[in-house]
């Protein structure tokens, strides 16, 4: 069973756990672990199915085409390319598993897709003993794997095949065929989404443009931060409904773009249209809690439509829509937004800054670690223990003041108190986050 976690109003909770809420100054003006972490599903041609598949930024580039079926830069792979760009480890899930394994006389392909047909089998006569057999598996032009056998009993299954029973004998090519992806569903969203819960990440992304799906991912996200105390930031596209800290909308699209399989035939290679979502995805989780996506130039490979006019990029800020602009050649982050854009005197404008999110998120995630790994069933809850726990949170706080993701702590500023019952603790504390630059007001005055 999972820890307790998320907001309260009363201290009333019946799990053990960590209930932090965080609230800003009440004025109009008010306004650590790695990150790197991010997670998406995916409509794949080849692949794992029914399991979370954990990807290094290592394993991407030189395991591309036995994880994914591509190689690493092959235009199906471009849009992971653009995730990859900022992060280290990708948690994925194949929305489409299902269908069909390719196969032929020889052998059936590892996994189901579309990408098996691209399979091919090869036998021929070993030059130097006559008395065995080369058996090759190509992936398109691509040798991917060769064995030299005697007996059809001594081949071992690859990344790409597993063999039949068959006769050794010459074989020029021969391709498998059948392989058919399945349907991404609404109910495989759900069931990647049941999944994932139990895994920690800084960012999720989700490239659609079906507002259902959004709605889905967009409640998870707010199920997650407030109910379990699980803190991190769903990107999506083109979607303001949520006004919500957590959700990070991106207002581009990305133009049509088409490739041609191995076949020649023209196929699309994404629904271009929300492609953005990869490269943002990518640059919020791997962004530091101490820096700023805000006016970052965007360095993938998608043509971004940026066709806005000033009046348009201001609406897009307010509604708080999360959009690239054009600087001169290159194209920029606008503003590191999330959807929030209804305010209280508790939850003020800083909340809608993505980088004040980050150090919230840290510190969320940071406490309720120390807290359910050091304290939660081991301390007692008395003025000693209580002593410690002020002192691990206090570290916590001096170690962000000191990348300069938060200012002017001052250790008065973190209480912890015996709760109203023995077992329950009440933490509260004051920081003041630190944004990057944004704005310059200069006065000059000229004798």
């Amino acid at each position: 069973m999972a820890l307790g976690g998320g907001t309260f109003i009363a201290q009333n909770k019946v799990l053990p756990g960590s209930y932090i809420n965080f609230f800003s100054v009440a004025a109009a003006s008010a306004s650590i672990s790695d990150r790197g972490i991010a997670t998406m599903p995916l409509a794949l041609d080849w692949g794992a199915e029914n399991e979370v598949i954990t990807v290094t930024n290592e394993d991407f580039q030189k395991s591309s085409q036995k994880i994914f079926g591509y190689a690493y830069g092959d235009d199906q792979m471009k849009g992971l390319r653009d995730l990859f760009m900022n992060i280290k480890t990708f948690y994925t899930y194949r929305l489409n598993g299902g269908g069909a394994k390719a196969s032929n006389t020889y052998a059936t392909a590892k996994y189901s897709g579309t990408r098996g047909n691209a399979l091919k089998i090869q036998i021929a006569a070993n030059v130097d003993d006559s008395t065995a057999w080369d058996v090759t598996t190509y992936l398109g032009t691509d040798k991917v794997d060769t064995q030299t056998v005697k007996t059809v009993a001594e081949l071992k299954a690859n990344d790409y095949v597993t063999w039949k029973s068959f006769t050794l004998v010459a074989v020029a090519g021969s391709a498998l065929t059948g392989g058919t992806n399945g349907t991404a569903t609404n109910a495989s969203y759900q069931t990647y989404l049941d999944k994932i819960e139990s895994y920690r990440y800084n960012v999720m992304g989700v490239v659609t443009t079906d507002n259902t799906v959004k709605s889905l991912f967009a409640a998870f996200n707010k199920r997650l931060r407030d109910d379990m105390g699980i803190k991190f930031q769903l990107v999506v596209y083109n979607y303001t409904n949520p006004d919500y800290m957590g959700v990070i909308s991106v207002k581009n699209k990305c133009l049509d773009g088409a490739h041609l399989s191995d076949d020649e035939t023209p196929v699309m290679v994404y629904p271009d249209e929300a492609a953005a979502v990869y490269w943002t995805t990518g640059a919020e989780a791997g962004c530091a809690v101490n820096a700023s996506v805000q006016n970052r130039t965007y360095n993938g490979e998608y043509d971004i439509d940026v066709d806005y006019t000033q009046a348009q990029l201001i609406a897009a800020i307010q509604a708080g829509e999360f959009v690239f602009h054009r600087v001169d050649d290159d194209i920029n982050v606008l503003e590191d937004i999330n959807t929030m854009v209804t305010t209280t005197d508790t939850m003020g404008d800083i909340f809608k800054d993505n980088q004040t999110i980050r150090v919230i998120d840290e510190l969320a995630n940071s406490d309720a670690q120390v807290f359910n790994r050091k304290y939660l069933g081991k301390v007692p809850n008395d003025d000693a223990g209580r002593s410690a726990l002020w002192a691990d949170l206090v570290k916590i706080r001096k170690q962000l003041e000191k990348i300069r993701a938060i200012e002017n702590f001052n250790e008065a500023d973190v209480q912890v108190a015996q709760g109203d019952t023995k077992k329950a603790v009440v933490v509260n504390d004051a920081i003041t986050v630190v944004n990057a630059m944004s704005k310059m007001y200069m006065t000059t005055t000229i004798a």
